[in-house]
């Protein structure tokens, strides 16, 4: 049999544990309670959220401890193995427990489960046994059971830490859904990645500023306004009123087409070569949204937007910048 064929058989039977937990959620009044119980305990908890797990379970717990944190939940992971040679003083009466173990009947976590509970800590199992002995002791079992691995002689844990997986991003979102965690905090935990970049810069934190910013008075020749562009390097000009307030723009573009025909650069004024009523942008837009606005441009056949100048409500000119500021602040 191909290779193909082998990894389609892996998807449908992880697609199948999948749609089960799906299922039991939306069928049984009982799953749903259960899930509800469990999310509003993760919620309520006034210390951290602590996912212990071991083996292949102990990398799921990881990972779901990490998306909690990422989305508004304190928490971290703990071996339990280590949990039993001291870790077990990070866990505090405020905090809660997420139990993980396909079989219920881990020793390790069985081990540290009646100081858990003895501490008061509120303790979440997710298992696949629903009479095991984690699952019984557990103050909210999850069934996360799947009816075969993945694995042709259904061992290697494989269906099963996907659904485990799935029910834990399913614990976390919900959360997350219900204290109204928004974009913006998701990206204060996220600051120094792509995806902070562009949730948290500001075009204010990235424009020209001061003498950088590329402008002429409206009575200024089309020579200096040419020599205004070419001196600071942003592939445009601007051209202000008196009260600073922008008039037009002047491009590459511009340049190019208005070298098309004769003119007299000492003569000929701004005015007369600039495109009036250019689009122009707040310091507070997001740089991912000025980004998108100049994709959208490109790719519907409009002006292309290489550099916008950024005013006031009144259009009165606050800095300036370009695609390779854009680029140079690691936003594209």
């Amino acid at each position: 049999m191909p290779y193909s064929e082998h990894g389609q058989q892996v998807l449908d039977i992880e697609i199948e544990a999948l749609a089960t937990l799906r299922r039991n959620m939306a069928q049984s009044k009982h799953h749903a309670q259960l899930f509800d119980r469990a999310c509003e305990t993760i919620k309520q908890c006034a210390g951290r959220v602590v996912v212990i797990g071991m083996g292949k379970s102990g990398h799921i717990a990881s990972k779901i401890a990490a998306t909690l944190a990422s989305t508004g939940t304190p928490a971290f992971f703990v071996h339990p193995g280590e949990a039993s040679h001291g870790d077990l003083g990070m866990i505090t009466p405020q905090d809660c427990v997420i139990a993980l173990s396909n079989s219920g009947n881990t020793p390790e976590i069985l081990s540290i489960v009646p100081i858990v509970k003895r501490m008061g800590v509120k303790l979440i199992a997710l298992t696949g046994q629903p009479e095991s002995e984690l699952a019984t002791a557990a103050d909210i079992n999850i069934d996360v059971q799947v009816e075969r691995e993945a694995c042709p002689h259904n061992l290697a844990p494989t269906a099963s830490t996907t659904a485990t997986l799935a029910m834990g991003d399913a614990l976390a979102v919900a959360v997350l859904q219900s204290r109204g965690f928004s974009a913006d905090d998701f990206a204060r935990t996220h600051p120094g990645g792509m995806l902070g970049k562009r949730l948290l810069m500001y075009v204010s934190d990235i424009m020209h500023t001061g003498d950088e910013v590329p402008t002429v008075d409206e009575k200024a020749t089309f020579e200096e306004l040419l020599l205004e562009m070419t001196s600071k390097s942003l592939g445009m000009a601007g051209v202000v009123n008196a009260d600073y307030r922008l008039l037009g723009i002047f491009t590459d573009g511009d340049l190019r087409r208005t070298l098309a025909s004769p003119i007299n650069a000492q003569t000929t004024l701004a005015t007369a070569v600039m495109t009036a009523s250019p689009y122009t942008v707040r310091p507070d837009t997001l740089a991912a949204e000025l980004i998108k606005t100049m994709r959208d441009h490109a790719l519907g056949g409009k002006h292309a937007i290489n550099g916008v100048f950024v005013t006031d409500s009144n259009e009165q000119v606050l800095g300036a910048l370009n695609t390779h500021d854009l680029l140079r602040a690691g936003v594209v």
